[in-house]
């Protein structure tokens, strides 16, 4: 096991890697062997792709929309057809709804929360189950949140949402362990990206947040990514339908 943490010739998908947790991910993969493909709607992916390959990495960008299945399947079918494999996924792209009251929610807002946030997930573990069963396995790792154990306030949609993905994570798990697939979830706390920029800059709303959890601060997407380094690799090998909390302690309560 002394080489668990090495993902040389390994392929690994990642959606949502234009920023935050998907680019920190997406360099902490590669800078441990991982050959890199990227599916993300937002062409800002592409520089996550430039700071992996002028790093050495091997790296690239397949633009996708997670709501839409025939997006999912070309990102899956790329990565097959460029590398003959996928090792480990990491399925991250997500968004929030407006901050707002449960009766102040619009149907819209909760559609495009529950497209994105959830059928994102189930789209992509289906076709990268689908790849995975004709090459003997490998782990997926699916972004849930905190809010998929517990309810945050004025964010019905996402709450939901993570809820769902929670749900989906186990069922996965549960149906396709036998096929050698292990799928385990995510949920992380605060944490800093351009999702939270907008508590970052109300003082006294990031005071309240970031008091939520025993260390006081947001995490920062770096040390997501390290759990999710650990899940995809062998050091994880008999770990499946979990949910893993890096939260700074805010579910321990």
């Amino acid at each position: 096991m002394t080489n668990a943490l090495d993902f040389t010739d390994k392929t690994v998908i990642i959606t949502g890697a234009a920023s935050g947790i998907g680019r920190a991910t997406a360099r902490l993969l590669a800078d441990n062997g991982a050959k890199i493909v990227i599916g993300d709607v937002d062409d800002q992916a592409n520089e996550t792709v430039d700071l992996i390959t002028h790093g050495g990495g091997t790296a690239q960008f397949v633009k996708t929309d997670v709501t839409s299945a025939a997006d999912v399947q070309n990102l899956v079918q790329t990565a097959v057809d460029t590398h003959g494999r996928i090792d480990v996924a990491f399925n991250n792209a997500g968004i929030l709804p407006p901050v707002a009251r449960f009766v102040d929610q619009t149907e819209k807002d909760f559609d495009k929360t529950i497209a994105v946030d959830l059928k994102g997930v189930f789209l992509s573990l289906k076709y990268e189950i689908e790849a995975m069963l004709k090459t003997g396995g490998g782990a997926i790792i699916n972004t849930a949140s905190v809010a998929g154990l517990i309810a945050d306030p004025d964010m019905a949609p996402y709450v939901a949402a993570k809820h769902g993905v929670v749900g989906l994570t186990r069922s996965a798990a549960y149906d396709h362990g036998k096929d050698g697939i292990r799928v385990n979830a995510l949920a992380p706390g605060l944490v800093e990206t351009g999702m939270t920029e907008v508590w970052r800059k109300d003082p006294e709303k990031w005071d309240a947040v970031t008091s939520n959890n025993f260390l006081n601060k947001a995490a920062s997407p770096e040390e997501i990514a390290g759990m999710v380094l650990f899940l995809a690799s062998d050091l994880a090998g008999f770990a499946t339908g979990g949910v893993y909390p890096v939260d700074g302690g805010q579910t321990a309560r």
